[in-house]
């Protein structure tokens, strides 16, 4: 693959991560996960319930379970992946469940739809994977309406618990030796990035993909901003309330959790 430019992508797939993904994509830990993605972005912007329809863009939508999940609300749903045979997968399950979603393959940096195009777009566990994360961020920027929502979620440089690769402390690797696992796992041992054809490459922070998005014209939550404290204790929600007011205290809670996610908004 030429990661910059986008060109020459292998929409082929190892069995191993096929098999893999085809068997996780569908477990009740994936459909919950799935679920509350969708519910916490539809508590954050009710104001989406009232469209007829939502238009929503899966991107990286592998065997198409989000997208089905979206599919249950009445959302009319656009999901791409570059891997072909989650894609057929992912068509194979949506005919069986009734649900008509337009499953295009093709990649993340440059999408088949026009400006201003859905109200939501997701991208979940994908920057990662693609060397020209800049580009895929702008062309999610592009599609999204103004008032619409972009929901990512990717990983953390800042925590060292990861699932990318099967090394212990991975996300804290110099950079130089990064690549050279990158290299490995591309060739001669594709079991260290758990058989994926594009393994990770870009780790991120919540406050980088802020900044970025920020330029878009777009305003960020990050994880502890969107969690939902109204049904914690009232030591969790003082917790959450520190967290919230003091920026260290914000920046340590990254440290100490896996991935980023963030949910951000384009202003009107």
């Amino acid at each position: 693959m030429n990661s910059k430019t986008g060109g020459n992508w292998d929409h082929g797939s190892h069995e191993e991560f096929y098999q893999y993904y085809a068997s996780e994509s569908a477990s009740p830990g994936a459909i919950h996960r799935f679920r509350s993605i969708r519910d916490t972005v539809m508590r954050l912007r009710p104001s989406l319930a009232d469209l007829r329809p939502c238009e929503v863009a899966d991107i990286g939508c592998g065997a198409g379970t989000q997208s089905m999940i979206w599919a249950e609300l009445g959302c009319k749903v656009h999901g791409l992946d570059v891997n072909k045979p989650l894609l057929e997968l992912a068509r194979r399950r949506a005919a069986k469940a009734g649900y008509q979603i337009d499953l295009v393959l093709g990649s993340a940096v440059s999408l088949p739809w026009p400006d201003d195009y859905v109200d939501v777009c997701l991208a979940v566990e994908l920057l990662e994977h693609v060397g020209d994360w800049e580009s895929c961020l702008k062309e999610f920027s592009r599609i999204v309406r103004p008032g619409g929502v972009l929901f990512l979620s990717t990983t953390n440089v800042l925590c060292p618990i990861q699932q990318e690769f099967n090394l212990p402390l991975y996300s804290w690797y110099p950079g130089a030796v990064k690549r050279y696992c990158e290299k490995l796992a591309k060739t001669t041992r594709p079991q260290l990035a758990n058989y994926a054809k594009y393994p990770a490459e870009n780790w991120f922070t919540f406050y980088r993909l802020r900044d970025f998005l920020e330029l878009k014209g777009f305003e960020s939550l990050d994880r502890f901003d969107s969690v939902d404290s109204s049904g914690k204790g009232p030591f969790a929600r003082s917790i959450l309330h520190c967290i919230r007011a003091v920026p260290l205290l914000r920046w340590l809670g990254h440290m100490a959790t896996p991935g980023t996610s963030l949910i951000a908004v384009k202003r009107v």
